[in-house]
């Protein structure tokens, strides 16, 4: 149930509309409230009190005005994210969404504009109706200063929406939306612990049960609790996909055994402990924010984009995460549960993995560019001296194996003898000093 509650509030934190759906709530209830005062208070300065033409004229003019300001803000936000997309990389656009800054601007405009219209439905002349004419004057002016705010979060919105463009903005939120997760999901090292960074070999016997998929889309989350408790006492499970894999249907989930504990109520309930979504998100996949540096960095060094300069911020950042990562312990390849049961996780990220994922395709990409192999070189080296060599020696081997063959690669390239000579350099002086 946590971890479905936290796939809900993830959802929220990426959504444009929660957070203006609350401001206006909050604009109708204020409104009204203030209308209340008006009818209380009595005996206002004459410079705060307005007539019936004026308060219409007032409110009008704030009402419109903030709504042509929530379209411009709506406007410049996609031309962001359209930006972005087709400039770094269409993973970085989910992180935009998440931006607090705009959404409680645009909560400000539509709920400024949504108030206004609650206090301009009560102004009315004595002519207009029986009794005597309401002109809430308390009402008017707070939707002056709201105006007001309104303009200056607008001019701030477009400051911020210029700086957010800046890469290195954009690198950095995402390598701490990882690291942030990497608290959460990835343990501290136990420094009396064994040094481990590879689990044993899962075995599946031939009669185990299948549970299959029934819809499709990326996992999100796993409930490993929740899915222990979903099988019989003594029985083993094998889970078959793992947090940022695609879901695809009437595939398995996992592998039970023995087989006959396996009916439709146990089915439903592993189903439920695996969070199927319509994107990929970090909530347990730190991969993910791997995989958003590391596309960066390709996009940069593509032939349309060709920009060295923007991949080597991208690898800098890859190192501060990285070096966190590979300093942490990843998920757990077994699981035991109170009442016996046995969960296996063979698709659990490890530590070889993320190396991989890191630098296997950017550093095929960077074959014929020298500089950037060297950007490499020097990341993998920082990393590597992040790290306790005899806590996580698959890690520094990864790294090692990741340099090496950078060097080699750099020596088969077609490049100049003195290109190729910086590269073999950096490498000798890197990794064999």
């Amino acid at each position: 149930m946590l971890h479905r509650l936290r796939s809900y509030a993830d959802s929220v934190r990426s959504s444009l509309f929660f957070v203006p759906m609350v401001c206006v709530v909050t604009a109708v209830v204020l409104g009204e409230v203030m209308l209340l005062v008006d009818a209380w208070v009595e005996g206002i300065h004459p410079r705060l009190t307005a007539t019936v033409d004026s308060a219409r004229t007032v409110l009008t003019t704030v009402a419109g005005a903030t709504l042509t300001f929530a379209g411009i803000a709506f406007s410049v936000s996609l031309l962001l994210i359209s930006l972005a997309s087709s400039q770094y990389s269409p993973r970085v656009v989910h992180g935009m969404f998440r931006d607090p800054f705009n959404k409680r601007v645009m909560g400000l405009v539509i709920g400024t504009f949504t108030y206004c219209l609650v206090v301009l439905r009560a102004v009315r002349s004595s002519l207009e109706s029986e009794g005597d004419g309401i002109v809430p004057s308390v009402s008017i002016l707070l939707a002056v200063v709201l105006g007001i705010a309104s303009i200056l979060a607008i001019v701030a919105f477009i400051n911020h929406a210029a700086h957010s463009m800046d890469i290195s903005k954009i690198l950095h939120r995402v390598t701490c939306e990882a690291l942030e997760q990497a608290r959460v999901g990835w343990p501290e090292p136990d420094p009396d612990a064994d040094a481990t960074d590879a689990g044993e070999a899962l075995g599946l016997p031939d009669t185990a049960a299948p549970v299959r998929f029934v819809g499709h889309g990326w996992v999100q989350n796993v409930d490993y609790d929740g899915l222990l408790a979903a099988v019989p006492a003594g029985c083993r499970v094998r889970l078959d996909t793992f947090a940022g894999l695609y879901a695809v249907q009437n595939t398995p989930v996992c592998h039970v055994w023995p087989p006959d504990a396996v009916d439709d109520d146990v089915e439903d309930a592993i189903r439920r402990a695996v969070i199927v979504g319509e994107t990929r998100t970090m909530q347990q996949d730190l991969a993910y924010g791997v995989r958003q540096l590391a596309d960066v960095a390709l996009k940069a060094m593509s032939p349309g984009i060709n920009d060295p300069t923007t991949a080597h911020d991208a690898l800098s950042h890859m190192g501060v995460l990285l070096a966190d990562l590979l300093r942490r312990v990843p998920p757990a390849q077994r699981l035991s549960g109170d009442r016996g049961q046995s969960l296996m996780v063979p698709r659990a990220t490890t530590h070889e993995q993320l190396v991989g994922l890191a630098f296997d395709e950017l550093r095929i990409a960077s074959a014929d560019q020298p500089t950037a192999l060297i950007y490499l070189l020097e990341v993998l080296h920082s990393v590597e001296r992040s790290l306790d060599t005899e806590q996580r020696p698959g890690a520094v081997s990864a790294l090692r194996r990741q340099a090496a063959m950078v060097h080699t690669m750099s020596q088969d390239a077609p490049a100049l003898d003195a290109d190729r000579e910086r590269v073999r350099a950096a490498y000798e002086s890197l990794f064999r000093a």
